[in-house]
């Protein structure tokens, strides 16, 4: 492989794993915040022990996701700073807003929350996790804005002198159609993967048989979150795909391995083609759903991939402007056939624990219940649906970081071979100086590192949630009324983790 390859192989590994954080941190702290803020407003204690236990969770997976992060910064001038030297002055204005205001924020009011417990009076201690939270937000929104001015550049102009993309317009490049529609959808993802967190932690234990008040409600929010997230990212999707088509139609096309123009255009369900003669030698189709997906119609006709790299040819000159279409195909299906698994497993556990029905068809539990005997009846039944519903709660946690992961493959995957579309080409943005041999090591480097980043992030989570969430002391229980805390003995306790 040449050296452009092998740097994009490596920032496509750096990216994907760094983003297994991101969408677990944007909702809990949101999520987090709506427990400590429901246990401030009502008073009962298993919002408090939940708050403290995903709040310890969260602390884990925001502290990896802030390693990982850092990495993604270098590598612009590692191995592509022609890419920076070109869009350097459009590309880093959202990215320094992202780190001089959303991430500086965010990490003033997380410390605060850390170290809060005991100093500050719950309303204002829960307040800044709400910060936290905003703080994530705009992090969030900075960086998509960026991205989506790769995906759809505007508000710049070229200089012809020194050859570079100057800013215009910022206001533009943070409300334009592709960043809205991109933020909305990240966010709806987002949530679906906090609701997947919640509700496979908690089968865990209510599988077990432990911690049953406490899990309930987790496992409740959980559902919950699934399922409107997921209507949401369903909305949102069908947004973006209508953006997608007016600004790439390649990718459109790609995504739906669409080879020749189609008035009324149908829906891939499967297919298996020769792409290099351009067509599919299998395809099960349903009709006109393509075309309702890119117009709200189902009779306009919708440019396959053979015509739009036609017409880039003759707009951008002489070349194959086709991204790689099995990646492409599959990576869409991948990433809305694990998303809408989560939002169905939401869905099926939201009906199976109705009315109180939590382990078997018509046994009802109820806290003062012994949840062993509702386990034992639960497995005198058989491989029932709600028997095996816990299994599948629990690999439900995976199943929208993955939707996640291939969403954004596709996404990049798709815009290929532009870095920014129309503007700049991939092989034109990678550093001229850099070795095969450099990019070997360092991607090296950083795949080793980042292995034993994860060993350390799934020890930690699996340490903590098999721990369950924590007894509450009479300091957690009677928080302090004003500024300051308690002044009494306990001032010098050395701290656990986190707080």
């Amino acid at each position: 492989m040449d050296a452009v390859t092998l740097a994009r192989w490596q920032f496509g590994i750096t990216t994907v794993y760094h983003y297994l954080f991101v969408p677990i941190t944007i909702a809990m702290s949101m999520l987090v915040a709506i427990l400590q803020t429901v246990w401030v407003k009502t008073g009962q204690d298993r919002f408090l022990q939940l708050t403290k236990f995903f709040g310890k969770l969260f602390l884990i997976n925001f502290a990896l996701g802030i390693v990982t992060g850092i990495v993604q910064e270098f590598q612009f001038g590692m191995n592509w700073s022609d890419y920076s030297r070109f869009v350097g002055d459009v590309f880093g204005a959202p990215l320094a807003f992202e780190a001089l205001i959303a991430f500086f924020f965010e990490s003033t009011f997380i410390g605060l929350w850390i170290f809060g417990w005991d100093k500050l009076p719950k309303k204002i201690h829960a307040g800044c996790m709400w910060m936290v939270a905003l703080g994530t937000v705009l992090s969030a929104y900075f960086i998509l804005a960026a991205n989506s001015w790769m995906q759809h550049p505007v508000g710049y102009r070229i200089n012809e002198e020194s050859g570079r993309a100057e800013l215009t317009d910022f206001l533009l490049v943070l409300t334009q159609d592709t960043t809205l529609v991109v933020v909305f959808h990240t966010l709806t993802a987002a949530f679906l993967a906090g609701g997947a967190f919640l509700t496979g932690i908690a089968a865990i234990h209510l599988r077990r048989g432990k911690h049953i008040p406490v899990m309930r409600t987790s496992l409740r929010l959980g559902l919950v979150t699934l399922v409107v997230s997921g209507l949401l990212t369903a909305v949102s999707g069908d947004r973006l795909s209508k953006v997608m088509f007016e600004q790439q139609p390649m990718k459109m096309a790609a995504a739906e391995a669409l080879w020749e123009t189609e008035a009324p255009a149908p829906f891939s369900v499967f297919a298996y083609g020769d792409v290099d003669k351009g067509h599919n030698t299998v395809a099960v189709q349903i009709p006109g759903l393509l075309s309702f997906l890119a117009h709200s119609d189902l009779e306009t006709a919708v440019p396959g991939i053979n015509d739009v790299n036609k017409a880039e040819q003759e707009k951008y000159g002489p070349g194959d402007y086709r991204p790689n279409i099995p990646v492409a195909y599959w990576g869409f299906r991948w990433m809305i056939g694990f998303g809408m698994t989560s939002f169905a497993v939401g869905l099926a556990g939201l009906y199976l624990t109705r009315r109180k029905r939590w382990l078997a068809p018509g046994l009802r539990t109820t806290e003062d219940e012994v949840p062993r005997l509702a386990l034992t009846r639960t497995r005198e039944l058989g491989p029932t649906l709600t028997g095996w519903y816990w299994r599948v709660a629990v690999f439900t946690v995976g199943f929208p970081l993955i939707a996640s992961s291939w969403g954004w493959i596709f996404t990049e995957m798709g815009r290929q071979p532009w870095v920014v579309y129309g503007v700049l080409r991939t092989e034109d943005a990678v550093s001229p100086g850099t070795t095969q041999a450099e990019v070997i090591i360092s991607m090296s480097v950083f795949t080793l590192l980042y292995a034993a980043l994860a060993v350390v992030e799934v020890r930690l989570l699996a340490k903590y949630v098999k721990a369950g969430p924590p007894e509450l002391t009479d300091s957690d229980l009677n928080p302090p009324t004003s500024i300051g805390g308690h002044d009494d003995a306990d001032a010098d306790r050395p701290m656990a983790f986190s707080y």
